[in-house]
């Protein structure tokens, strides 16, 4: 597929629905909210006491995104920022193998967190949540796209993928196949750092 052909069709690609129309920048000040599943009824709630940081559209095929979509939207903020307030009996971890525990409800089978225990990850201290699941506005804007060809392993057509980046670079997401460069350094960092191989500054 051409360049010319991917830019024309860019414009209907849907990504998801928190940036389909554009981005909103985050508020001034803004310290936080509350998550909410899905259910009708006795929904998980978790309330967050700060803004969040990095966040970004995922294409991986572990994180959870809403029907029909072919990304999901994630960010970071820190465990201590993060309380479950109510029904936590409703929530199990998805897959207790992945690096990432992501605690789901039961129920309605959205994630409301997720939480890295090894103390050794460079992102331990980190949860990971959806903005979506928030009432409020003001959240940090999401600023990349992750793992953009993983969407090909949930579905989506490899003849499209030029069509899918053209759309992210049209709505200020740069599109990478694994983290942002600024998340892979820190990454990196923190190895070389518990490998002696960099010191402290």
């Amino acid at each position: 597929m051409s360049n010319d052909t991917s830019s024309n069709m860019a414009s209907g690609v849907k990504i998801h629905p928190a940036v389909d129309a554009g981005i909103t920048p985050a508020a001034p000040n803004f310290s936080g909210g509350t998550l909410t599943c899905q259910c009708a009824t006795n929904p998980v709630t978790v309330e967050i006491k700060s803004q969040v940081a990095h966040n970004h559209v995922c294409g991986c095929t572990k994180c959870w995104k809403p029907a029909g979509t072919l990304f999901s939207q994630v960010a970071v903020v820190g465990r201590d920022k993060l309380t479950v307030t109510a029904n936590a009996d409703k929530l199990a971890i998805v897959d207790p193998s992945a690096t990432i525990q992501r605690y789901a409800c039961r129920d309605c089978g959205v994630h409301m967190y997720g939480r890295i225990e090894n103390t050794a990850h460079p992102f331990h201290g980190l949860d990971f949540v959806h903005t979506e699941l928030s009432r409020e506005s003001g959240w940090a804007a999401p600023e990349f796209a992750a793992f953009v060809s993983s969407i090909i392993e949930s579905g989506a057509r490899p003849e499209n993928m030029g069509a899918v980046r053209a759309r992210l670079v049209e709505l200020g997401l740069p599109p990478y196949d694994a983290l942002s460069p600024a998340l892979m350094d820190a990454i990196s960092t923190h190895v070389a750092k518990a490998r002696g191989v960099l010191q402290e500054a």
